[in-house]
């Protein structure tokens, strides 16, 4: 059996209740796919973005749905090791990959500012650009459930505020593109279990203004937040799972505050409103 077929039978055998089936249960519960889509699936060359791409490859062979799919890799400036590791982990996972350059890292290392800001944004944009030129109207991203609880702590404990990753997202600057995200609900752990079990080696961040950050100040923020989750889920193994379960769950009788379409509201607002008829909820 060749090694790329071994690998797409580990998702759906192996790793079919860690993976494949939170991988089907996001874009079913979320609608993330619909008939007639043309979604890029973006690669980075990460283990996130290459499980995406292999995921999303074994689905359009079997989908009832019927959609297309482009597999991209923007090199944001990567050097000679880590872009020929990109091409070799593709031809070893037979990943149809299309790259196109560009000069991310320079122009973001002679901005100054916020590095991974500037660079998402970026990125995001040459992204949903050259998905555009593909015919594609979404693009799929390979953010997981951690990726999703991290940001959330990082908004609660540095922003002042409740923010989500969203499972999908209409572009406000590119009409008509739709960004989403099918690995969801899929756990870190089981992403790294997964490339370890086919022994793949994938690269990392891969910037060295990251590189550099991280020397000077100990840690960038999202891993300053994956430990604090680790040390978290020593008390409560539940602990993430439980923070995704609440941003489904949201009680707004009890929310002090919220914005709607950029405008404020106020528990006040409808305070006086309210007859409450269980006694037990009377002061």
């Amino acid at each position: 059996m060749e090694k790329h077929i071994e690998i797409e039978r580990s998702i759906i055998k192996k790793y079919r209740k860690q993976i494949w089936s939170r991988f089907t249960s996001a874009i079913r519960d979320y609608k993330l796919i619909e008939a007639g889509d043309k979604i890029a699936v973006c690669i980075s060359g990460g283990k996130d973005s290459m499980l995406l791409a292999m995921c999303m490859q074994h689905l359009k062979k079997y989908s009832k749905i019927p959609f297309e799919v482009e597999y991209i890799v923007m090199d944001p400036g990567y050097n000679e090791e880590n872009r020929k590791r990109i091409v070799d982990n593709a031809r070893v996972l037979n990943i149809p990959v299309e790259i196109f350059e560009t000069q991310i890292f320079d122009v973001v290392e002679l901005s100054g500012g916020a590095p991974c800001y500037l660079c998402a944004r970026m990125r995001r944009g040459y992204l949903y650009r050259y998905a555009q030129k593909l015919g594609c109207n979404k693009i799929a991203l390979g953010h997981h459930l951690d990726d999703m609880i991290e940001t959330v702590l990082m908004s609660m404990l540095y922003a002042g505020e409740i923010k989500t990753m969203m499972p999908k997202l209409h572009s406000s600057n590119f009409e008509g593109m739709e960004l989403i995200r099918p690995m969801y609900m899929v756990h870190e752990e089981d992403i790294i279990a997964w490339a370890r079990y086919n022994d793949l080696h994938f690269i990392q961040c891969a910037c060295k203004i990251t590189e550099k950050i991280e020397q000077e100040t100990g840690g960038s923020k999202r891993h300053e937040m994956k430990m604090l989750v680790k040390q978290l889920k020593k008390i409560n193994p539940n602990f993430d799972l439980n923070i995704f379960t609440s941003l489904h769950n949201v009680n707004l009788d009890t929310v002090i505050g919220y914005r709607e379409n950029g405008k404020r509201h106020s528990f006040l607002e409808y305070y006086d409103n309210i007859i409450i008829n269980d006694a037990t909820k009377k002061c």
